[in-house]
């Protein structure tokens, strides 16, 4: 990429700043309890570790939210949490973060999600996740839990500049949900993105839809191996969802595009070499990509902001996210 190129990225960033974006989906509770690993246990093939520290981070659905306020944006949550002690936490982790958590429900009736890693620090390396533990339930929120997070889009989409699906498949993203926010954002003209761990068509008509290889060859039904492969693939889902816009992220390949108005591309992984914690690099991906398009940025140039902010955000642990300055940094010393 060409230093103009370059310059013209970096020129971007400051339109990200105050842009307001209702993020709704499945949020979670990610606890992480970190150990330095000192010898192998006697009782298993596996290594004993002495507690250092735990702590907890916006996870699911959050973690897009979080991402957006890393660079300056507005982030409004809609989601559920549990009536409990993992509920409290998260919405404190909400506030903390400075995301606005007035559109999240409490529903007495299920668990807040939470998911545990047990994480080994060692002496010279970078620290390896052993385990993890999920408490969730993934049985559909309740008519009731459905109309109010309902009421909270109708309220907060038309003050903000766009709004984003995030649905990990635990019941949260129901279909009244979704038709609720095709609906407010099509009336008050915002634009509408999503990612999805789970079936892609019920997301219809959305401006975006971004995806992993593993989920675009699932809803496709085909193996992706080749550039031809991934613009069929990109060419067929934006077809079938009648979408404005297409984005396959591939691990360390990096991601492929195509849309309405800009012809398919592939962008290489920004960063190859210093992959330490893969976990909420999509959730990156999908924040930067909307935060970028509700600022009229081009899809293409949408697309590498999103490619450098993952490849920071896969440098550090746990759900990270990335600033206006380590993005600028990025872009000048990446290729």
């Amino acid at each position: 990429m060409s230093s103009i190129e370059k310059d013209r990225l970096i020129g971007f960033l400051p339109r990200l700043r105050e842009r307001r974006i209702v993020v709704v989906g499945d949020v979670f509770l990610d606890e992480y309890v970190v150990g330095r690993a000192t010898r192998l246990s006697r009782e298993a093939p596996i290594p004993v570790l002495e507690f250092e520290r735990r702590f907890h981070l916006p996870g699911g659905a959050a973690n897009p939210s979080s991402n957006v306020v890393a660079l300056g944006g507005v982030a409004r949550q809609v989601g559920v949490v549990g009536d409990d002690e993992a509920g409290q936490q998260l919405l404190q982790q909400l506030r903390e973060t400075g995301i606005d958590a007035t559109g999240v429900v409490t529903d007495p009736s299920r668990p807040t999600t939470t998911k545990t890693r047990i994480v080994a620090q060692g002496a010279l390396r970078f620290p390896q996740q052993l385990a993890r533990i999920d408490h969730l339930d993934r049985q559909p929120i309740g008519e009731d839990v459905e109309r109010a997070l309902i009421a909270h889009l109708e309220t907060l989409v038309p003050q903000a500049d766009a709004v984003l699906v995030s649905d990990y498949r635990t019941g949260v993203v129901s279909k009244a949900v979704v038709a609720a926010v095709l609906d407010v954002a099509r009336r008050h003209d915002r634009l509408a993105t999503v990612d999805s761990q789970g079936n892609l068509q019920k997301f219809h008509a959305f401006d975006l839809v971004k995806c992993n290889h593993a989920e675009a060859q699932a809803v496709t039904g085909r193996t992706l191996s080749t550039e031809d492969d991934f613009r069929w693939a990109g060419e067929t889902l934006l077809k079938e969802l009648g979408a404005q816009a297409v984005v396959i992220t591939r691990g360390p390949e990096g991601m492929s595009l195509i849309g309405t108005t800009q012809e398919y591309a592939h962008l290489p992984a920004a960063n190859r070499s210093e992959v330490f914690d893969v976990t909420g690099a999509g959730d990156t991906v999908i924040a930067v990509l909307t935060l970028a398009l509700a600022a009229g940025v081009d899809l293409l140039a949408a697309a590498f902001l999103a490619n450098y902010a993952a490849g920071l955000v896969v440098r550090k642990l746990g759900n990270a996210t990335a600033t206006p300055e380590e993005l600028a940094w990025a872009i000048e010393n990446w290729t």
